[in-house]
């Protein structure tokens, strides 16, 4: 019992130095319930899409020093009154071979409301070029939501924190 625990005190540095292959399931459902609200019945007439940069790594020091960066993306609706509805958020490599898919069913957010996404540093799937895909829907006209990915990491003394806005794929209207 006594070598069991050494060895396991021994091993326990290295398992936290391993990049991180797969990170609990994230449950907006549970973890956003206060911003969230009943789906609207009526149709969906509006929708569109948000490409999201992140950076989970990026490299420095003419390449030779990788740096690790926490994720966080965050999904804002932008409007006062109406309900935004999320339908897919997902999350992909520098080889754009998705890496997680974090809604089971859509999503409808309160006016003002957030929800967000966590990728922790020790979290490298992504790679220098990871990157989001958020679509959205409403019932009619709609102020376009926020999207962006905040990124947080440091090495030695130097800590960073930048944002990467998203950017809108499409959007289309009623017909």
């Amino acid at each position: 019992m006594l070598m069991g625990l050494a060895v396991a005190t021994l091993l326990c540095p290295l398992a936290s130095a391993l990049p991180a292959l797969a990170q609990p399931k994230v449950n907006i459902e549970q973890n956003f319930a206060d911003s969230l609200t009943a789906m609207p019945k009526e149709d969906l007439g509006v929708s569109g899409g948000f490409y999201v940069p992140a950076y989970s790594s990026v490299a420095m020091s003419q390449g030779k020093l990788r740096v690790d960066f926490s994720v966080t993306l965050s999904v804002h609706n932008a409007s006062e009154t109406q309900p935004l509805v999320v339908k897919r958020i997902a999350y992909f490599d520098t080889a754009g071979k998705q890496v997680e898919s974090y809604l089971k069913a859509p999503v409808a957010l309160k006016p003002l409301a957030t929800v967000s996404i966590f990728i922790p540093t020790d979290d490298v799937r992504g790679g220098t070029g990871a990157n989001f895909i958020v679509d959205w829907a409403a019932t009619g006209e709609i102020a376009e939501p926020a999207v962006e990915a905040l990124m947080v990491g440091g090495v030695a003394n130097a800590h960073y924190a930048f944002i990467s806005q998203g950017r809108p794929t499409r959007t289309v209207g009623k017909k």
